[in-house]
């Protein structure tokens, strides 16, 4: 008999919350995964205290689903999205799009020691996923970490880090961040309803790419991720000409195609001054979850022999998975999970520690 979906939620369904309702009816289950008889699922908070009050029914949850027929092994999580409570709000008062401030040399952002750009050549080999996996990796391994959306066009991030609330302008100069999953974060896609376009001019991205460097309340933070957009435009010109960036890193797949814009995104960078820190090989194999197949869909170690002819440093493959997927799309990345691609991307931060 094949474990479903829907018996876990049932499971889960039985499990009540000190405050009212259950983990289904309170929609505090995420990223729930079942393979092979082992089921994988993320419970999450509102905020760091509402978390420490469930420890209790994240034991009685691994309990329930435990006994569950065709269950080999359980793992659940329990994270928390942030402080604040969730609420829509109104939108900080405070305009973004204006026209950048010119500045002379390059500018530090106050407070952060490194800030790493993740760019690609070309969209859809999943620099986002990276963006957002690598930054939760850094900061279980102990990192104060911030992770900027400047994807301005497509943010993604607030859909991926499981966040939905507006954050605060108390004075409509300043902007307060939102946390997640232990990091610190903001995208542009927070302030706006999921489905609105953002049409703008290359002076008014540049503007808010500014903005939401300096006028977000960063604190104090030992990485600043940066999720660019795809390509060499604007964003990549006014980031490496007008901050400080410690480096960036250039995600691709092993696809010849996807190679050809890679090398691209490399020059952009070297043209710019900016070191690059390490490639990254994304969707390197796809192994099939019902017979274990191993395909290597885009080719196989295209990166790791540009990043070798390149002499640049390795940080290692990533599986094309639908684990990951899943886990994007409700909201808590696979690297705050335990599973065998968060290990991978653990083993990926630890590289780039050493790195910086």
């Amino acid at each position: 008999m094949t474990l479903t979906r829907e018996q876990v939620l049932s499971a889960l369904e039985a499990i009540d919350l000190p405050d009212g309702g259950t983990l289904t009816s309170r929609d505090l289950v995420r990223a729930l995964v079942i393979e092979d008889g082992a089921v994988r699922f993320v419970i999450e908070a509102e905020n760091p205290e509402a978390a420490q009050k469930l420890a209790p029914v994240r034991q009685a949850a691994e309990a329930a689903v435990s006994a569950l027929d065709g269950v080999s092994r359980v793992s659940v999580a329990l994270t928390a999205h942030g402080p604040a409570a969730k609420s829509k709000g109104a939108p900080p008062a405070l305009k973004l799009g204006r026209h950048p401030t010119e500045q002379p040399g390059k500018q530090s952002v106050p407070g952060v020691k490194n800030i790493i750009a993740i760019g690609s050549g070309k969209g859809g080999v999943g620099k986002s996923t990276v963006a957002s996996n690598l930054a939760v990796a850094l900061a279980r391994h102990g990192l104060r970490v911030g992770l900027l959306d400047a994807d301005i066009y497509g943010p993604s991030q607030p859909r991926m880090m499981g966040v939905d609330r507006r954050p605060a302008s108390p004075d409509g100069k300043t902007i307060i961040p939102l946390q997640a999953h232990g990091v610190t974060m903001i995208s542009i896609g927070l302030m706006l309803k999921e489905d609105d376009a953002v049409i703008w001019r290359g002076p008014m991205l540049m503007g808010a790419l500014q903005q939401l460097l300096t006028q977000v309340e960063w604190g104090n933070l030992d990485v600043l991720i940066v999720d660019m957009p795809p390509g060499t435009g604007d964003i990549q010109l006014t980031l490496c000409s007008k901050f400080d960036v410690r480096g960036a890193i250039v995600v691709s797949t092993p696809q010849d195609v996807a190679l050809l814009d890679a090398r691209k995104a490399l020059r952009a960078f070297q043209t710019l001054n900016t070191p690059v820190l390490g490639l990254i090989e994304n969707m390197s194999t796809f192994i099939c979850p019902k017979c274990g197949h191993e395909e290597h869909i885009f080719g196989e170690g295209g990166v790791r022999a540009e990043a070798k002819k390149q002499k640049l440093p390795f940080l290692g493959e990533l599986p094309l998975s639908v684990e990951v997927r899943l886990a994007g799309d409700g909201g808590v990345p696979v690297a705050a999970t335990d599973s065998l691609v968060a290990k991978a991307y653990e083993r990926m931060a630890a590289r780039l520690i050493e790195v910086l």
